[in-house]
């Protein structure tokens, strides 16, 4: 207790004198009068007539309009999007170029199924193949990142005439079909659903809970303050863990029979969890060597996101045999991809394979508007820029706050692990914060105006992957709201609320 009070009595004085809350920074735009449902009603019919969804907040929130990276709900209160749709918005909400090019491509072709050619389909595939490394020159479209791996896993099997395909513990690929063996979360499972056949998991080679890793493991402006013997030559973590994926060989899957490999670049839903440097790289060799394909899952940290690399599967000094994109390729338009190459793609005339709505010529419009804002408007080093100064942020936090155990991420793709301030990194104790603060944080920054996601295996990383349009001064109103929100939980927390 008096740990609590000298920590409550120390920090911050400023939220603890004042009741203000900090300010939005100014904007030159006006939200429409809201003429939707009711409110009320909304919530009846989410109770009775919509499947289940996510439920964020203890209020819902229910979004009425939204501009570049601000959201307004139906009373018209301004919120910061620090969430992007789950890293969805790529170049901003209803931004003037896409919507110019939605507007344009609807009044002169809207749909004409796969079995007629457009021009727009070739724009596209041109300016994104203009992108990918060596020979990723084929590509798919599809409408969400879930179809995009399951054409990816079809691929592998295809392709190699194997079943086996590995993923890594803690991983998100999507739930639908054969992913939902694929994923390797708890959370997304169902009991009474097969697991899949053939599919194994990889420990997740997580330098900050895992069994290996410390300071030096991570390609990232930040790293875990956890110790270890790694040098800038070679990750001992890597090797740690690449040893305990090669065991799957000895004990699960006969040598030169794998199918494929699928992992995020960093993953996502799991946290913001980065591999230690090199890992990857001998995983691919290993696969490649026994038969195998690579899948890089770029839904999430694809295009310019990352800010060093368009690709973040690029940071790790590899280039992959298929890969998966989704999410920010439309900026919110349902539209996805497989790229491969024209070897792999050639696997597909075996069989029947068609997709309705993929290539959609509207689609494909927006994906053409999508590249050419993020080239034309710095958005990839606005990601560079701005997540390492929001990083860095962080970091001065993570100082401060002991209920901070951990921060990380590259270029707008950011995770803040919280803990219950009493870990033990170095032997492995590191407990989370429980999911009552959790939500006590979160809401009391949906009060003040700030927008972000949560994930996690325990849920207890806060997670930041807005529309990389976002400025200093947005990273600037965020920290000043998490430094208002930890403060009201250690004041609550004194007071034994918590």
């Amino acid at each position: 207790m008096k740990n609590i009070r000298n920590k409550f009595k120390g920090i911050n004085k400023h939220y603890t004198t004042s009741r203000l809350y900090p300010k939005l920074p100014p904007i030159d735009f006006k939200p429409l009068p809201y003429k939707g449902v009711s409110y009320e009603k909304a919530q009846s019919m989410q109770l009775d007539n919509v499947f289940p969804q996510v439920q964020m907040y203890e209020e819902p929130l229910l979004l009425h309009e939204g501009k570049m990276q601000w959201l307004f709900d139906h009373k018209g209160k301004r919120y910061l999007d620090m969430f992007g749709g789950i890293a969805t918005v790529s170049v901003g909400h209803c931004h003037p170029r896409i919507t110019e090019a939605i507007a344009e491509q609807s009044g002169i072709l809207g749909h004409v199924s796969g079995a007629y050619e457009h021009p727009k389909m070739y724009e596209y595939v041109e300016a994104l193949v203009s992108k990918m490394p060596g020979d990723l020159k084929t590509v798919y479209l599809v409408n969400s990142g879930s179809e995009a791996n399951e054409l990816a896993m079809q691929l592998v099997r295809l392709h190699t005439g194997n079943q086996d395909v590995l993923s890594i513990q803690n991983c998100y690929h999507g739930v639908s079909g054969n992913l939902h063996g694929l994923t390797a979360l708890a959370s997304a499972k169902y009991s009474n659903m097969s697991a899949g056949h053939f599919i194994h998991h990889a420990m997740c080679p997580d330098v900050f809970k895992g069994i290996w890793g410390g300071k030096k493991c991570r390609d990232s402006p930040v790293q875990t303050q956890r110790s270890c013997e790694c040098d800038r030559v070679r990750c001992r973590a890597a090797d740690k863990y690449y040893e305990q994926l090669e065991d799957i060989f000895l004990y699960s899957i006969p040598r030169g029979k794998v199918a494929g490999f699928f992992a995020e670049s960093i993953q996502g839903v799991g946290g913001i969890v980065q591999f230690p440097r090199g890992y990857l790289k001998r995983v691919y060799e290993l696969i490649r060597s026994n038969g195998g394909l690579c899948v890089a899952d770029e839904v999430q940290t694809g295009f310019g996101r990352t800010g060093e690399h368009f690709w973040n599967f690029e940071s790790h000094g590899v280039t992959p045999d298929i890969v998966t994109m989704a999410k920010g390729i439309g900026n919110g338009f349902p539209m996805a991809a497989v790229v491969t190459t024209p070897a792999i793609a050639r696997s597909l005339n075996s069989g029947f394979h068609f997709n309705t709505f993929g290539g959609n010529p509207v689609s494909c419009a927006v994906g053409v508007s999508v590249l050419k804002v993020i080239d034309e408007e710095g958005l990839q080093q606005n990601c560079l820029d701005v997540g390492t100064y929001f990083l860095e942020k962080l970091c001065g936090m993570r100082r401060e706050w002991k209920i901070i155990g951990d921060v990380r991420g590259k270029g707008l793709m950011i995770g803040v692990e919280l803990i219950d301030g009493q870990d033990d990194s170095d032997k492995g104790i590191i407990n989370p914060l429980n999911c009552r603060a959790i939500s006590r944080i979160k809401n009391d920054c949906l009060k003040m105006g700030l927008l972000f996601g949560v994930g996690g295996v325990r849920s207890n990383v806060l997670r930041f992957m807005p529309p990389m349009c976002v400025t200093k001064a947005d990273v600037d109103f965020t920290i000043a709201v998490l430094r208002r929100a930890m403060q009201n939980y250690y004041e609550a927390k004194y007071r034994n609320n918590l």
